[in-house]
C-alpha cells in the first residue's frame, strides 16, 4: 500500500463524510483545490511580484515543442502517477513539495515505478497545484536563460512567490513584467508570436495598466510581437487559451470545435476563421487542426495537453469515441511523435474541460538547446532565379562550437533524392546561408535546414524535417531563355563593397531589392556593370538584371 500524508487523508475522509450526500450538487469551485467563490471576489495582493526593467538582450520565449530539460509539478498531486511516470521517462521532473511531504511523494513514486533518477525536489509551500498558471516563464535573454514573472491574478501568496524560488533554484535572473497574466492563458510559437484570451487586457486594465502597455510589455519582456488577443470561445470564467487552443508547431495550431447546436459554436468558429486567415511567423496562413468536443457535461479537454520532447501527453475525456478521434488527430498533426492518452479517474482531481493536464504541469526549456531560426521561408510559387538562397540563424545556447560540416540545407527537386547544400557564414552574427540549385522551370522543391553542435545536440526546421519539409515551386520562367543562367555571372557572393555582373547580353537595367521586395538605393555603373553595395546593411538581397531578352534574378548576400 502507498504511504499517504495522514493530514491530507484525514481531510479527505472528513470532507467526504460530511458531503457525500450532496457532492454532485456542489459547484466545482467548492471542491478541494478548486477556485472558491470567496477567492473570485477577493483583492489580489501580489506579494511575490516586483516590477523590473525588461531584459537588455534579444528576448526569445521558446515554444512548447522545443527541447525541454524538466517538467515542474506540485505534490500533493493534481495529476495521476501514470503521468509522472511518463514524464520521468523523458526528462527531469521537479516536484514542489513541503519538506514533510517529500517522503510520502518518494514512496508514491517508487510504488508507481517512476524513474527516481529523474526526480528532484524543491521544498516550498503552495496553495494549489496549478503550476502552469503561477509558475515561472522561461526565456532567453540574449543567449542566457532567465525567468519572467508577472502579476498573478489569484489571491494565493505561496503560489505567487514560486517564480522567485525557481530563479534561486536555477541561479538565473528574474524579470518582473507588470501585466496581470497566467500561464494557462499564454501560448507562444518560439518565433515571437503569442496568443491569449482577452482577459489579459481586461484584468490588466482593472489594475491601471493600459492595453497599449500590455502589448508593449509582452514585446519587451517576452519578445512577443505580434500578440494575438482573441475572444474566449469557451465563455467560462477561467478564460484560458489552453482550454480551447494549442500551438503544435510555428505553423500548426489545434483548435476545439463544438457541434453547430452548441450555443458557443459561432465563437469557436470566429476564432478558427481568424487563424485560418492569419499568417504564421513563416509568412503563410496557419494550418488549423480542429479537434471535436461534444460540449455540455462530456469531459473533452484535448487541447490541454503537454508536448514533451518527442512525446505528446493528451488528457482523456469521458467519451471513448471522442478520445480516439483526438489521439488520431494528434498523430496526424505530429508525425513521428509518440501520442499518449492519460486518464485521470480521481474524484478530487479528475480532468475538467477548464482544467486538465496542461494546467497542472509546466515544462522547463533546455537552457543549452540548439536553435535553428530560418525566417525567410520559401513557399508557394517563387520567381525564377538561378539559385535560391536559404538564410538561417543557428544559435548554440550551450556555447558549444557548431559542427561546420553539419550546417546543411537538405533539398529534393521534383520528388528526387535529397541533396545537401552547405551553409556558410553571411557575416551577420549567427547567420548562415546555403543555395539550392539544379531545378528547372515549374520544379517543386522540398527542403529543410539542419544543424548540429559539439554538445551532441542537433536541430532541424521545420520540426518534422523530411517528413513535412518546407515546399515551394518555381514559376514557369518563360521570360528566361534556355541556359540563360549560364549567360550571366554575378560575383562575388557574399559581397562586401562591390557586386559585379558579367554578361555579353545588352543590359537595360539592374535593380536591387531586399527580401521584402523594397527597392534599394545603389550606385550602378552600366559601363563595368559594377554595383556599389557598400551602403547596404548586412543580409540577403535580390538582384534583378533586365536585358533585351528577358529578366535574370538572383539572390546575393551582403556581408
Amino acid at each position: 500500500m502507498n504511504k499517504k500524508n495522514p493530514l491530507i487523508l484525514l481531510f479527505v475522509l472528513l470532507f467526504a463524510g460530511l458531503n457525500a450526500h450532496s457532492q454532485e450538487d456542489v459547484p466545482l469551485w467548492r471542491k478541494m483545490k478548486y477556485l472558491s467563490e470567496e477567492e473570485m471576489y477577493m483583492t489580489v495582493d501580489n506579494r511575490g511580484f516586483e516590477e523590473t526593467a525588461p531584459p537588455m538582450g534579444e528576448v526569445r520565449f521558446p515554444g512548447e515543442y522545443e527541447p525541454m530539460q524538466a517538467v515542474m509539478i506540485v505534490y500533493p498531486l493534481g495529476i495521476p502517477l501514470e503521468l509522472v511516470r511518463e514524464m520521468a521517462e523523458d526528462c527531469k521532473v521537479i516536484i514542489v513539495a513541503e519538506t514533510y511531504n517529500q517522503e510520502f511523494a518518494v514512496a508514491d513514486f517508487q510504488a508507481a515505478g517512476v524513474n527516481m533518477d529523474n526526480v528532484e525536489f524543491l521544498n516550498a509551500s503552495t496553495d494549489s497545484y496549478w503550476i502552469r498558471d503561477f509558475g515561472p516563464w522561461y526565456i532567453f535573454d540574449g543567449k542566457e536563460p532567465a525567468i519572467v514573472d508577472n502579476r498573478y491574478n489569484r489571491p494565493r501568496p505561496n503560489d505567487d512567490v514560486l517564480p522567485g524560488r525557481f530563479a534561486e533554484y536555477w541561479d538565473i535572473p528574474m524579470y518582473g513584467m507588470n501585466v496581470v497574466h497566467t500561464g494557462g492563458n499564454m501560448m507562444q510559437d518560439g518565433f515571437g508570436v503569442g496568443v491569449s484570451d482577452d482577459i489579459v487586457v481586461t484584468e490588466s486594465v482593472a489594475k491601471g495598466i493600459t492595453e497599449e502597455q500590455v502589448y508593449e510589455r509582452m514585446k519587451s519582456y517576452l519578445g512577443i510581437d505580434p500578440y494575438h488577443v482573441t475572444i474566449d470561445p469557451q465563455g467560462d470564467y477561467i478564460a484560458h487559451v489552453d482550454c480551447w487552443g494549442k500551438f503544435l508547431t510555428p505553423d500548426k495550431i489545434m483548435l476545439a470545435r463544438v457541434p453547430e447546436s452548441n450555443p458557443r459554436y459561432p465563437y469557436y468558429e470566429e476564432v478558427a476563421d481568424y487563424f485560418a486567415k492569419t499568417n504564421c511567423s513563416w509568412g503563410y496562413p496557419y494550418k488549423v487542426y480542429r479537434v471535436d468536443i461534444p460540449g455540455g457535461n462530456v469531459i473533452s479537454p484535448y487541447t490541454n495537453s503537454l508536448i514533451l520532447n518527442k512525446k505528446v501527453l493528451v488528457p482523456m475525456g469521458s467519451d471513448a469515441a471522442y478520445n480516439e478521434a483526438a489521439l488520431e488527430l494528434y498523430r496526424k498533426a505530429m508525425p513521428g511523435y509518440e501520442v499518449v492518452g492519460i486518464e485521470n479517474k480521481s474524484y478530487w482531481s479528475s480532468w475538467l474541460n477548464t482544467d486538465a493536464l496542461h494546467c497542472r504541469t509546466r515544462g522547463v526549456m533546455d537552457f543549452d538547446m540548439l536553435y535553428v531560426d530560418h525566417r525567410d521561408v520559401l513557399f508557394g510559387e517563387q520567381e525564377w532565379q538561378d539559385s535560391m538562397a536559404v538564410t538561417s540563424k543557428v544559435i548554440a545556447y550551450s556555447g558549444a562550437e557548431l559542427k561546420q560540416d553539419s550546417l546543411l540545407v537538405y533539398y529534393s527537386i521534383d520528388g528526387g533524392t535529397y541533396q545537401t547544400a552547405a551553409m556558410t557564414p553571411t557575416g551577420n552574427a549567427d547567420e548562415y546561408v546555403a543555395y539550392i540549385k539544379g531545378y528547372q522551370k515549374e520544379s517543386k522543391v522540398d527542403y529543410y535546414v539542419f544543424a548540429a553542435d559539439e554538445s551532441g545536440r542537433n536541430c532541424q526546421q521545420p520540426v518534422f524535417g523530411k517528413t513535412e519539409p518546407h515546399t515551394f515551386t518555381l514559376e514557369n520562367g518563360d521570360a528566361v531563355v534556355e541556359n540563360y543562367a549560364n549567360e550571366i555571372e554575378v560575383y562575388p557572393n557574399p559581397a562586401n563593397n562591390k557586386l559585379y555582373v558579367e554578361t555579353e547580353l545588352d543590359v537595360e537595367e539592374i535593380v536591387v531589392y531586399d527580401v521584402y521586395g523594397r527597392q534599394q538605393s545603389t550606385d550602378n555603373s552600366q559601363q563595368t556593370l559594377g554595383i556599389d553595395v557598400s551602403g547596404l546593411n548586412s543580409g540577403v538581397y535580390m538582384l534583378k538584371v533586365m536585358t533585351e531578352n528577358g529578366e535574370f534574378v538572383s539572390r546575393f548576400v551582403k556581408k
